[in-house]
């Protein structure tokens, strides 16, 4: 059987309200990092692979457990947060100040619209998250640890059980209200399973932290 568990970085400085420079190089807080240690801590065997999102906070979070398991092998995928907001704009605000202008953009619900400069699409978001299916699925680690991003999780999940056929405003607006509504917390995740003859994913219950 393949196991891959997926799990949200640590609490990070956006995380806690601060004011930060760019989506990529947002810190762990000291609390972010001792739910890494925690994480590293509940490891009942050691994974084969380590994969981490590039930005500084999953990195950072996967650095505990890639240190408690040395023999394992680390991979930096690009499985990144949802990056959906012009980033020039983003310099220097905190998440409540950008409050307004997610609220816009997810009642805009345009599948294809880029906010600008460093922004990325709906569908560009979810075709990144099953390429990383794709990529587990061919990929000969069995026991494989996942750190990624609260969004980022929730559209693989997403992917998993809605199967949406076409992802139009309607896919998108569904997608909105389950991340809503299956909010994964700092620390958090889930794991998929899949056997040899099976023609899809598991997703198991929902860990919180």
């Amino acid at each position: 059987m393949k196991r891959v568990r997926l799990i949200r970085h640590g609490e990070s400085a956006a995380n806690a309200g601060h004011a930060t420079q760019d989506h990529a190089s947002i810190p762990l807080t000291q609390k972010g990092l001792d739910q890494a240690y925690r994480v590293a801590r509940s490891f009942a065997e050691a994974p084969d692979l380590i994969v981490a999102s590039p930005f500084a906070r999953a990195q950072a979070t996967a650095e505990v457990t890639a240190a408690a398991f040395p023999s394992a092998a680390r991979e930096t995928w690009l499985i990144q947060e949802f990056t959906y907001l012009e980033l020039a704009r983003c310099i220097n605000t905190t998440l409540s100040e950008r409050r307004s202008w997610v609220e816009a953009y997810w009642l805009r619900s345009d599948p294809s619209f880029i906010d600008g400069a460093g922004a990325e699409s709906f569908l560009d978001f979810v075709t990144r998250a099953q390429t990383f299916l794709d990529r587990l699925e061919q990929h000969p680690a069995r026991q494989i640890a996942v750190f990624s991003h609260g969004q980022f999780l929730n559209a693989v999940a997403w992917l998993l059980e809605r199967r949406p056929q076409v992802i139009d405003a309607k896919a998108m607006t569904d997608w909105r209200d389950y991340e809503i509504r299956n909010h994964i917390q700092n620390g958090g995740g889930y794991c998929l399973f899949k056997q040899s003859t099976d023609a899809a994913w598991t997703v198991g219950q929902r860990t919180l932290r």
